[in-house]
């Protein structure tokens, strides 16, 4: 324990934060080298060498690229790899260039790939508009009260077709090149002026089809195809200034980082086609790089800006678990001065204006920048806060601590839960016109297990320090939200890790906080259906594939932080002097090494329910956390108290 506080401890950034690797999908970078092309720019020689040595690293043995470092090979993600190399600078008859046409072009080359990839061919002049499912941006013009409007989407969702929509009424692609000619020769089994490119609409791979295109879906298609062939050339220009207004209502809300890594540079993009080398692609990319990761395998874009809020709110948490928070005084003075930092202070410029939620008092992902503030990443930074209060080390005034709560409290669902960035604001059916082929559930922000669960711990833990505080209604709705959403098998399904074990944690913590019993045939359902996925040597294993097949999957080797969900998820369910718990705390505590760290394993993360990311700090954050509650738990059975 002392080794895994002095990691936590040596590993700390100058501000306070904990700053690690968001990154996993590979997708990202591509789409950075092909943005930066567009523009008539590459990346400059460290980040060029460092992004070929990590395409090559991740590169699958069949010769194709996954999802992301882990997942098998798709044609999106193949194809668009094979395109970034082209463009840095590797030859057609490199190796490794060779492997990965023989595993696409069998697979219809570039036209087997799920939508996104086929967008930005597009863009690149590699692959024709006709080709592409509409995206007309009259659909922003639409009145905002019909259910199918853009501003109900999902926030992630409707930000990345926001200049997709602007790009495609455009139909802009970049200038023509002698390379843009040889790839389009590359990238297809016939010659690229044969393409049936009406065919090439609904084709996509199975490999890529992990969301079908249902017959909704292809019914507006064919009506939206219909649109293009008839819309007004005025209505189009109005559509496109104000997809361009709304674009700039992003950019200046997050200070040019955007809300994600594929809209940042889609934006870029635009500004560069509508504004070239005005000051909005000057801003544009000077932000570009804080996506940039340097790891060791080489460079690669990370899924958001950073990780660091939501790092730093569970590091204190598990420092302030250990019961040794006199050698961590200074580590949670400087993460007290972060959070104090990052909270969100005013709402985004003409919120209502951009179809933005109000922002203010609200917690990020990452950084006050970023200026997107998230439920559960608030409620993570109120539990932190409330932690070092009684330490004398919390920064945050009792009044914006306030704020967070009323923001909080604003995000509730209907049906008691909680989403990420805002309130659910489209009916679950338009999950039915998810037209992105490679992932799932992109469309409403609906309630999630773990923000739910986050948000219901954060208002118990103010209403304990603020007995006059309103909020008990709220508490119960969300409390009985994660009890319907339990399992027949006892387990919680898990939206952002992997994924039952991590579900599972987030709701018994959630309903413990609120008062359920040990005993609870609720928590005896939740404790048997991890005892019964507990492996030989005491370890837990599951893997992403979970979340892809919605059952538990387990991996070759134990988890540390699977591992970890399990041990404090029995720990709250009042088995933590079981012999479930002993076993994992004993392979927990065996497998941390000589430097107090947990060995390298594969990625905790998803999102989207098929795309695996890396959360850097897990491995140091979880480990001592379960294993501070277990050895609780001993005190507690060693003092004869309890079971």
């Amino acid at each position: 324990m002392a080794r895994a506080r002095d990691v936590l401890r040596r590993t700390q950034e100058v501000d306070g934060s904990w700053k690690g690797d968001y990154g996993g999908p590979l997708f990202l970078s591509p789409m950075y080298v092909a943005g930066l092309y567009v523009m008539g720019r590459a990346p400059e020689a460290r980040v060029r060498d460092g992004m070929l040595a990590h395409l090559r690293a991740h590169q699958n043995a069949d010769g194709g690229w996954g999802l992301d470092e882990e997942s098998p090979s798709l044609v999106f993600t193949t194809v668009l790899n094979y395109v970034a190399l082209r463009l840095l600078g590797v030859a057609a008859h490199d190796g490794d260039l060779l492997r990965a046409r023989a595993w696409f072009l069998p697979r219809g080359g570039a036209l087997g790939s799920g939508s996104w990839g086929k967008f930005i061919l597009a863009l690149l002049g590699l692959y024709a508009y006709d080709g592409l499912a509409p995206l007309p941006p009259e659909a922003w013009l639409l009145p905002r009260a019909l259910p199918f409007h853009p501003s109900r989407l999902w926030c992630h969702c409707r930000m990345v077709y926001l200049p997709m929509g602007w790009l495609y009424g455009r139909r802009a692609r970049a200038a023509e090149t002698p390379l843009l000619a040889e790839l389009r020769r590359e990238l297809y089994p016939m010659p690229y002026a044969e393409v049936d490119w009406e065919a090439a609409r609904t084709r996509v791979a199975p490999s890529d089809a992990y969301t079908p295109r249902s017959v909704w879906l292809r019914a507006v298609n064919r009506v939206l195809g219909l649109h293009e062939r008839l819309h007004s050339k005025r209505l189009r220009a109005r559509a496109l200034d104000e997809c361009l207004e709304l674009i700039r209502g992003e950019d200046e809300a997050t200070h040019h980082l955007c809300i994600g890594p594929i809209n940042k540079v889609l934006n870029a993009v635009v500004w560069h086609l509508a504004r070239p080398e005005g000051p909005e692609v000057r801003a544009h990319l000077e932000r570009l790089p804080d996506y940039l990761q340097h790891c060791p395998d080489g460079v690669k874009l990370n899924g958001y800006n950073s990780s660091q809020l939501w790092d730093t709110a569970f590091a204190v948490q598990s420092l302030v678990a250990s019961g040794q928070v006199d050698g961590a005084r200074d580590t949670l003075a400087r993460a007290g001065r972060f959070l104090e930092a990052e909270q969100v202070l005013e709402d985004s410029p003409c919120a209502a204006r951009n179809h933005r939620h109000p922002s203010r008092g609200g917690w990020p992902f990452s950084t006050r920048a970023h200026g997107w503030p998230i439920s559960d990443c608030t409620a993570e930074a109120v539990k932190a806060c409330l932690l070092l209060e009684p330490l004398g080390l919390n920064r945050v005034p009792h009044a914006r601590l306030a704020q967070a709560v009323g923001f909080i409290l604003s995000l509730q669902n209907r049906d008691g839960g909680w989403a990420t960035y805002e309130r659910q604001r489209g009916p679950r059916w338009l999950e039915r016109f998810n037209p992105s082929d490679v992932f799932a559930d992109i469309m409403v922000d609906a309630s999630f297990v773990e923000c739910t669960s986050a948000c219901v711990q954060a208002l118990l833990a103010w209403s304990r320090a603020h007995p006059e505080a309103r909020v008990g209604r709220p508490i119960a709705r969300g409390l009985d939200f994660l009890r319907r959403a339990q399992r027949a098998d006892g387990s919680w399904e898990g939206s952002w890790g992997v994924c039952f074990s991590y579900g599972t944690w987030f709701a018994v913590t959630g309903l413990v906080a609120g008062g359920m019993k040990p005993g609870d045939p609720v928590l005896r359902r939740a404790a048997a259906f991890l005892q019964a996925h507990q492996r030989e040597d005491g370890s837990w294993s599951e893997t992403v594939q979970s979340c892809r097949e919605r059952r538990w999957v387990d991996g070759p080797t134990g988890h540390a932080v699977t591992t970890s969900w399990a041990l404090m998820t029995l720990v709250a369910t009042g088995n933590g002097d079981s012999v479930a718990a002993q076993r994992g705390g004993a392979w927990l505590r065996a497998r941390q090494g000589a430097d107090g760290r947990w060995p390298p394993e594969p990625m905790a993360g998803v999102f989207n329910r098929s795309c695996a990311i890396h959360y850097d700090a897990y491995l140091r954050v979880f480990p001592p956390w379960a294993l501070s509650l277990v050895m609780h738990s001993d005190c507690i059975r060693a003092a004869g108290v309890g079971s």
